[in-house]
């Protein structure tokens, strides 16, 4: 995609600047996120109180980089088509700029103590699911898997030694006043970058909302303390996963209402694994809902035709309008 646009250009009708297309709205809420996440590992590793070793996001990115790379010369070599690190710089930028969100964030959030392979391994899971689980939407073929999130993942299931990093690591050492301006920063930045950009504010709300409802329940059905059970909201971690982990454009549906049933849908899964008391349960619980999607997404030629008469039939039941005369 191209990124070069007129600054001037404005609607015929009103004079007022014109909306961002899809695609520049998706190149600038990349390029905005990944300066944030670069910016907030640099800050993270030299004063806020990242605990992972300064080699760590070399290594994630360099390996993210080298997965796309090659995963992508195989896949252009096979469909016979120019490969996309090949072009304009703005696109070729855009191209590469989710491989460098994929390792940063598996390398700020996993803790490996001083290993460094497992954090790789996971750039390259994140990067290589791009080109392995991918389902028809909207007519193109595209992955549905949050690539960080599957790769983190991954690691936390095959390698039972590795965690995820502290939550404190986000305001260990900031003193004062401080510990509350950086959440509330975070908090205002990524809501203004998916209110505005990635119109995800739907989802966001579906996440919000069943995340209070969930907690409600277990402290309602269970012996969970509803206050503790909310707690995981006041923490950066639990923003950083709402305004940018789960809002991720290319893995997450497009109308409203699927967008907050989406949203719905993690918090419900995070709250049954809380009951099952399975840690990680942010993580897995996206996971969940991805793959669910996906399958939704790949046997939908199947269940179309069993499911379009049933939907045709209740849309027939649906009373209709009453329409009253004016008095």
């Amino acid at each position: 995609m191209t990124t070069t646009a007129s600054a001037s250009s404005t609607t015929p009708a009103t004079g007022k600047p014109a909306g961002l297309t899809p695609e520049k709205r998706r190149s600038k809420a990349l390029r905005r996120f990944a300066l944030s996440i670069t910016v907030l590992n640099i800050v993270g590793l030299t004063w806020l109180g990242f605990e992972q070793a300064y080699a760590t996001p070399f290594v994630a990115v360099g390996t993210a980089y080298a997965t796309e790379l090659l995963l992508e010369s195989v896949d252009a070599a096979v469909r016979r088509r120019r490969p996309r690190y090949v072009g304009p710089f703005g696109q070729v930028l855009d191209f590469m700029l989710p491989a460098h969100i994929t390792g940063l964030a598996c390398s700020m959030l996993l803790y490996a103590n001083d290993r460094l392979w497992p954090i790789a391994f996971a750039a390259a899971v994140g990067i290589g699911s791009k080109y392995v689980v991918r389902a028809r939407v909207r007519g193109k073929s595209q992955h549905v898997l949050n690539p960080s999130n599957t790769g983190i993942v991954a690691t936390l299931l095959i390698y039972d030694w590795v965690g995820i990093a502290p939550p404190y690591e986000f305001t260990e050492y900031p003193p004062g006043v401080l510990r509350w301006i950086i959440p509330f920063a975070v908090l205002v930045a990524g809501t203004m970058l998916n209110a505005k950009l990635t119109l995800k504010m739907p989802l966001l709300l579906g996440w919000a909302g069943g995340f209070v409802l969930q907690a409600l329940l277990r402290s309602a059905f269970t012996d969970a303390w509803v206050l503790g059970a909310l707690s995981p909201m006041t923490g950066v971690a639990f923003i950083l996963y709402t305004n940018y982990m789960i809002s991720d454009p290319g893995t997450t549906p497009f109308a409203p209402r699927r967008q907050f049933a989406f949203g719905l849908g993690i918090a419900a899964a995070y709250g049954t694994l809380m009951a099952l008391h399975i840690t990680f349960g942010l993580f897995f619980a996206l996971a969940v809902v991805c793959v669910a999607r996906w399958l939704a997404l790949v046997t939908l030629p199947l269940t179309r035709p069993l499911t379009a008469p049933l939907l045709k039939r209740f849309l027939a039941l649906r009373p209709a309008a009453v329409v009253r005369e004016a008095p």
